[in-house]
């Protein structure tokens, strides 16, 4: 089974940036900022992750990030804002992880870039087979685990 590494930069209230690396795929993955692990309001904790392909109601058929503590519901999809919203940032996360090319600005707000693209190369690449997400922050002044 495939084994994929997220490292994540310090979060903010825009969000939160990692780099997504397995053998030779790469992406940006966007989440929300680190906020305790409160549904809906925050990334996930650091960890180690099943991650499996399934149905969506609203998706469709997406990656699926399983066994979050205290966490459900939480996928991979397409998106570009994963603000905090009680700070007044646009957020398409609620909880869920958002695939990018690039990180940049879009309406004065970080944000990923080419989301849409990157979400079909991360589905070509694990080709709907289940893998092995590993969380980790790159420094210690980023996400803290819980």
């Amino acid at each position: 089974m495939m084994r994929a590494t997220l490292k994540r930069l310090p979060s903010t209230d825009q969000g939160t940036t990692g780099i997504l690396t397995c053998e030779d795929f790469c992406c940006f993955m966007r989440e929300l900022p680190w906020r305790d692990n409160i549904q809906q309001k925050s990334c996930i904790p650091v960890g180690e992750y099943m991650v499996v392909w399934g149905n969506s109601p609203r998706f469709g058929m997406c990656y699926h990030v399983t066994n979050v503590p205290n966490r459900g519901s939480i996928l991979i999809h397409s998106g570009n804002y994963t603000g905090n919203m009680d700070k007044g940032f646009k957020t398409h996360s609620h909880g869920c992880l958002l695939p990018a090319k690039r990180v940049g600005i879009l309406d004065n707000q970080e944000a990923g870039l080419l989301s849409g693209v990157a979400l079909r190369e991360l589905v070509s690449f694990f080709a709907t087979q289940p893998f092995i997400l590993e969380i980790q922050n790159a420094s210690d002044s980023a996400v803290p685990s819980e």
